[in-house]
């Protein structure tokens, strides 16, 4: 659950209710020995008038509250009174936004001379809405005193000082602390005075801050405070204790402001209002009304990378807004969620236009078409103004349905009058967060991945392992070895490995789709026997439910109590517990009391903090392992999959999640953990386990504890750790590295380094994700990581290469040893093109993209050859050689041949090929080290011909124009020309001799050519090299020929040519003759006389 602020107003209502009431945690309750004051509170609100409104309805706004205050509370006109704003802003008496002592009067002018208008308080500005006036209590200052009840893993901290007030100082440093163990009551009276109160002289004001800490504790507990802090607490002996405080006015209900210098628009706070009506998570920030860049991402994990991205990218100041959606929300909520993000983005348009990025992870459940058609709706809702805006949208989405969820928004990129470009799980999480802010191009957005995915599902109707399933990536002897432990006879796993093929589930709570999705990964992980060993569900009768394994339907039992399941299901030692906030805590204790139950998962979202820290203390004394709470669970791949992790079967099989690999994850987000999924599979081996721990400030079992299992665990032989802002457990995995108690490899991240570069505080999508100091940054941890020999990438966008390069090392190394015969290696290897997606992808490019670049057919080329995008000129070139190729005439043998064997009745192909056979090898540059006259004498003395020199018809006087074109082009546009320059020195060498001895096309091509791959800088030279010697300039003239010859097919039959003979007359027919002497004769004469 997350820890929200609240005002001082609400908080002293609070404890004037509650103060007295709440339960004591000591052993027994002592008599307080203090009287609280009467809480007397006036609230002057204006949150409801605006900044843009006039002065005189501002000035009548503000005289209209203070009246009403003045109606509401008459004992402010006859006591002297203390005002402040009450906005969240700490330190405010040294800020200047105090005032002490004074009468009515003068609190109303004080008050008009600051209401809705912006003040500075340190680097953050903000506008004064909201004013808190109470009555002023004379004291001295050694009355002051300071009282702060905090929050920890194990317990909770009481700290107290004896100098409180404005000029309090370093706490931390002076401050004497209580600590109280979570499972611990609170020490009695008289121990609190001795540890606290030592610096306390009066025995009469030490009993009352003894008794009224205690009270303090009990509000602290029953109210589930996660911090409360007193500032100047006064304690005055002259009170008159005769006196019966009297009841606080309940006042308005309790809200939860925005911090201060961020005000809660009207927008936030519909989103804030739509979030409490629902199960479901919206979440809606504004940073930048102004902003280009508006984001729409799914995820609360996701949403932090997405705005981590943007930040790394140089645009944290254009970022209009922070916010998720997410755990499933309905058509219609997604749509008012778009609409409003729309209305904001559409109101102010700018000159360069904006960019809307509707991100995501790979979802566990969220139906991504569900979602997408509530977006789908708002963004047709709004076309004109995207249009007007200039708006360019970029998507990238993956999960249950979502190929029919982006292909929903691929249409409507079609006729919406945007851009709308549509990516997949094929591309890294935030792939599209460069292209849309121009930082990379369409072809960059799909190489974030060394994919070698196979998409298709095991069979699972075929009785072999999955592990050996044709198609699947190579297997290690890690992961063999490990599968081979896990599913042997002996069921008792060791302390690290919760999960194993044998591992029995109670699912607690009506969840078919879970177990549904449980039973599913069983089967493709061909389990004997299903994970899922029956459910409870506490408000029906015992009954069966049925289901599907495989194609068949089977029954699985449901029972009204846990103890009746433990009892029949005595081999079930994990309980997946989908209880609600408000009874997980009951429902949890109860799991721990039963002696076979050795793991739980809570999924439940919102469960008070209190009660996690309880659960922390019961699970450690049970030796349980607790996962969770606000988690998706965890997977161990080919054995035990928690609830919905791991998503649809199309991910389960992407991801190849029903077999083991090296690596095992430990992260807090759960939709981000599917990601790690994606991610491990294209640059891994794949995963060994992952577990998402939850995103609550003290999840059950911490990374730590799981990096701890991974460490001891012999299957697993590399660690990787998703951090976040907030928190402090990233140290402790840092430290046990350090310390040597990790030694295998890790790579690691923290999420949420955008956070500091805010103006003001964020709550990011999951409740710990908060800052609390800087050592609580996500730059912090992962400079603290690096330091401690951690594998830290600078970006998350540079995770996949940081991970697929320790993997690499430890292969190289033998710690992984990649058994490619254990499966069947694929028939062929292709990197050129992938068409397995739901769009062709050439050289990562998708096709859609390749038009709407126009790239040309240069471009193609350059990706379908060379694996890369060519510079334009480099293109331009291509499509000139493929013109000046195309056709040299029906004489030449090729197009020769193609007429030929099409006037013999051939088909296209038959008669294409048989052209193309007669293109003989091509000119593939001059010899290195050799000056033009010695390269033309050393070919003399070989008696070889020069490739590329000479031509039938042109000479030095009557030169090839096709020549001229291209060779003009390439000084025009090429960096340098080398090679063109030698030939054209062995040209004036060859044509001193005989005058069409020239550079013919053929030869300026390849030459060309050949000073493109050296000098384009797109290449190596050892690339260069390779791609002349294996015969790449000839494709060129294969191609361009080609062209040609298909005309003269085509040409020949559209005249309807007859089957060729040639002409007896071409012929000379030489037969053996009559041998005179040492001559043969072959007149045609002789050879008659010679037939007689």
């Amino acid at each position: 659950m997350s820890a929200k602020a609240i005002r001082e107003y609400d908080g002293k209502l609070l404890l004037a209710n509650y103060l007295l009431q709440s339960p004591t945690l000591a052993l027994e309750k002592p008599t307080p020995a203090f009287a609280p004051a009467q809480t007397r509170l006036a609230q002057i609100n204006l949150s409801h008038v605006s900044t843009s409104d006039s002065t005189d309805q501002i000035a009548e706004a503000v005289e209209a509250a203070l009246d009403r205050a003045e109606l509401l509370n008459p004992w402010l006109q006859t006591t002297k009174l203390v005002a402040k704003p009450d906005q969240l802003i700490k330190r405010r008496g040294k800020s200047g936004l105090l005032l002490l002592n004074a009468k009515w009067a003068d609190v109303k002018q004080w008050i008009r001379e600051r209401a809705v208008k912006e003040v500075s308080v340190g680097t953050i500005s903000g506008v004064l809405k909201t004013f808190l006036v109470e009555p002023f209590v004379p004291h001295p200052q050694d009355v002051e005193y300071y009282v702060c009840i905090q929050s920890h893993r194990e317990g909770d901290e009481i700290l107290f000082t004896h100098e409180g007030g404005v000029e309090i100082g370093d706490v931390d440093a002076k401050a004497l602390r209580l600590a109280i163990p979570i499972d611990e009551p609170l020490p009695a009276s008289d121990a609190i005075a001795q540890q606290l109160l030592a610096d306390i002289t009066s025995s009469t004001q030490r009993a009352a801050l003894a008794t009224f800490i205690e009270r303090l504790y009990a509000v602290y507990v029953d109210l589930n405070f996660t911090y409360l802090e007193i500032n100047p607490l006064v304690v005055l002996e002259s009170a008159d204790k005769s006196q019966a405080p009297q009841a606080a006015e309940a006042g308005p209900a309790m809200e939860f402001p925005a911090p201060f210098g961020r005000e809660l628009s009207k927008e936030e706070a519909y989103i804030q209002e739509l979030d409490a009506k629902t199960g479901a998570s919206l979440k809606l920030t504004i940073l930048n009304k102004d902003g280009r860049v508006w984001t729409m991402v799914a995820g609360g994990g996701a949403s932090v990378v997405y705005s981590d991205a943007i930040a790394a990218l140089g645009f944290a100041g254009e970022l209009a807004n922070y916010g998720e959606y997410s755990g499933a929300p309905s058509e219609t909520q997604t749509y008012d969620y778009a609409k409003t993000i729309l209305d904001l983005m559409t109101r102010t348009p700018n000159p360069d236009g904006k960019v809307l990025i509707i991100g995501g992870g790979i979802a566990n459940f969220t139906n991504v078409a569900t979602t997408f058609k509530g977006i789908i709706r708002a963004l047709k809702e709004y076309k004109q103004a995207l249009i007007a805006n200039k708006v360019r949208v970029f998507v990238r989405r993956a999960g249950p349905n979502w190929q029919e969820g982006l292909r929903a928004m691929r249409e409507l990129g079609e006729t919406l009058g945007i851009e709308i470009r549509v990516y997949g799980p094929e591309t890294h999480v935030t792939a599209i967060v460069p292209l849309a802010l121009g930082k990379a191009s369409a072809g960059a957005v799909g190489t974030g991945f060394k994919d070698s995915l196979s998409k298709q599902i095991p069979d699972s109707t075929m009785e072999v392992d999955p592990l050996r399933s044709a198609g699947a990536a190579p297997a290690t002897a890690a992961a063999t070895t490990a599968a081979a432990t896990t599913t042997s006879a002996d069921k008792t796993a060791p302390w690290y490995s919760p999960f194993t093929a044998h591992t029995r589930a109670i699912v607690y709570g009506m969840q078919p789709r879970a177990v549904q999705g449980m039973l599913d990964f069983d089967f493709i992980c061909k389990r004997k026997v299903p994970s899922v060993a029956c459910m409870v569900y506490p408000f029906g009768g015992n009954h069966v439910q049925k289901f599907y394994w495989g194609t068949q339907e089977t029954l699985l039992p449901v029972y009204a109590s846990m103890k009746e399941a433990v009892k029949l299901n005595p081999d079930a030692d994990v309980v997946v517990n989908f209880a609600s906030c408000r009874s997980v805590y009951q429902s949890t204790k109860e799991m721990l009391g039963y002696a076979q139950v050795r793991t739980v998962a809570i999924i439940a979202e919102g469960v008070p903090e209190r009660h996690t820290r309880k659960l922390i203390s019961l699970s450690q004394k049970a030796g349980v392992t607790i996962i969770g709470p606000a988690t998706v669970g965890g997977i161990k791949p080919g054995c035990f999959k928690i609830g919905n992790t791991g998503g649809m079967m199309d991910n389960i099989a992407s991801s190849k999640l029903y077999r083991p690999g090296s690596v095992a994850y430990v992260s807090k987000s759960g939709g981000m953990s599917n990601e790690l999924n994606n991610i491990v599979a294209r640059t891994t081996d794949g995963v060994y386990e992952g577990v998402a721990i939850g995103g609550d400030r003290y999840p059950c079992t911490t990374f730590l504890d799981h990096m701890l299992r991974y460490e001891a665990d012999p299957g697993c032989k590399m660690l990787l750790l998703l951090g976040e802002v907030g928190g402090v457990e990233e140290y402790k995995v840092a430290e046990a590295v350090r310390a040597g108690m990790i030694t295998k490899p890790v790579v690691a991240w923290a999420i949420g380094t955008c956070a500091g570069m805010f103006e003001t505080e964020v709550q990011f999508g999951h409740a710990g994700a908060l800052a609390n100091s800087d050592s609580e940054t996500a730059e912090a941890k992962n400079a603290a990581m690096r330091a401690a020999g951690i594998h830290v990438p600078d970006t998350f966008e540079a995770l996949p290469a940081l991970l697929n390069q320790v993997y690499s090392e430890l292969v190289q190394t033998g710690v992984i040893v990649e058994l490619g015969l254990v499966r069947k290696p694929a028939s062929f290897v292709s990197t050129i093109c992938d068409d397995r997606g739901q769009e062709l992808l050439y050289a990562g490019m998708r096709i859609s993209d390749v038009f709407k670049e126009d790239i040309g057919i240069g471009g193609v080329l350059s990706l379908l050859w060379f694996k890369r995008r060519l510079p334009e000129y480099a293109c331009k070139f291509i499509e000139m050689v493929l013109m000046l190729t195309a056709d040299h005439g029906p004489a030449v043998s090729g197009a020769h041949n193609t007429i030929v064997t099409a006037r013999a009745g051939k088909d296209l192909v038959s008669s294409l090929c048989s052209g193309l056979l007669t293109i003989g090898d091509r000119f593939g540059g001059a010899l290195d080290g050799l000056t033009p006259r010695e390269f033309v004498d050393t070919m003399r003395k070989q008696n070889k011909l020069i490739l590329g020199i000479g031509h039938k018809i042109k000479s030095r006087t009557n030169p090839d124009l096709r020549v001229t074109i291209i060779t003009e082009y390439a000084k025009k546009h090429f960096p340098t020309t080398p090679i063109l320059d030698y030939a054209r020195a062995v040209e004036s060498i060859t044509t001193a001799k005989k005058d069409n001895l020239i550079l013919n096309v053929d030869g300026a091509i390849g030459v060309l050519f050949v000073d493109l791959l050296r000098h384009s800088g797109a290449f190596s030279r050892e690339e260069a090299d390779e791609y002349a010697r294996i015969g790449t300039l000839n494709g060129l003239f294969v191609l361009g020929r080609s062209i040609g010859f298909i005309g003269h097919y085509l040409d020949q039959k559209r005249l309807k040519q007859g089957l060729y003979r040639h002409p007896w007359d071409d012929i000379s027919y030489l037969s053996p003759a009559v041998i005179q002497g040492d001559r043969v004769q072959v007149g045609a004469a002789k050879i008659a006389s010679a037939n007689k």
